[in-house]
């Protein structure tokens, strides 16, 4: 009977540290995303997070190797939640017309206050890092745009001729076009501003008569959310 007990005091005392160890980590992955989501992550250093925590850099090495490794972490999260957030949209989207300014309105919310530099930084210095976003990109949104575009042959909402291949890929570059600021630099254009120029050119593209019938109730609304969000 004691032995049972004595095993079950060292389980819970495991447990108990375990579950520490991963508050202790989550809290730095979320205070280090916070950091880089304002200042861009070539500016943070592993000083900086740790002072955001109120913790010792040592404490830091413990959980992760270097400021990558955080980063890794960071993008996974990211990009899970808005995975979540996408096929979530995919279901409530009246028609994929619906569904293609909305996921842009998505992306503008997540995004409302990161500084325009972390793309940048991501794709220049963390390549490991930036691999797992081109991941994501060719495994799920790429597959989400082209589902977007059949979807609206089928229904009658965009023309019937379009090459849904080549869409699917100008779609998914337009998005990175929009971060890069050797071509829109952020002191002269809104991120976001771009990205809603990008999908209304888009979907003016592929529409057909019934497409811009709908359309056109519904872009005028985007554009008045849009100044709204920016103010």
């Amino acid at each position: 009977m004691q032995e049972t007990l004595n095993i079950f005091k060292v389980s819970v005392v495991f447990f108990i540290r375990k579950l520490q160890l991963c508050c202790v980590k989550e809290r730095i992955v979320k205070s280090a995303s916070n950091l880089f989501w304002r200042y861009g992550i070539k500016s943070v250093t592993m000083d900086d997070i740790a002072k955001e925590l109120g913790i010792s850099k040592k404490t830091i090495y413990q959980h992760y190797a270097d400021k990558e490794a955080i980063l890794k972490n960071v993008i996974i999260e990211e990009l899970t939640s808005q995975r979540c957030e996408m096929e979530l949209l995919d279901e409530c989207s009246d028609n994929p017309i619906d569904q293609m300014i909305q996921a842009t309105d998505q992306m503008r919310t997540a995004m409302a206050h990161m500084n325009p530099s972390l793309f940048y930084d991501l794709k220049k210095y963390y390549p490991e890092s930036w691999g797992l976003f081109q991941s994501y990109k060719h495994e799920f949104i790429i597959t989400s745009i082209r589902n977007n575009l059949y979807q609206g042959i089928s229904e009658g909402f965009y023309r019937s001729d379009i090459d849904v291949e080549v869409l699917s890929l100008l779609r998914i570059e337009e998005f990175e076009i929009a971060f890069d600021p050797d071509i829109f630099p952020p002191d002269k254009f809104h991120m976001m501003r771009v990205q809603m120029q990008f999908v209304h050119h888009f979907l003016r593209g592929i529409l057909t008569e019934k497409g811009f019938q709908y359309y056109n109730t519904i872009k005028d609304k985007s554009a008045i959310e849009f100044n709204t969000h920016e103010k």
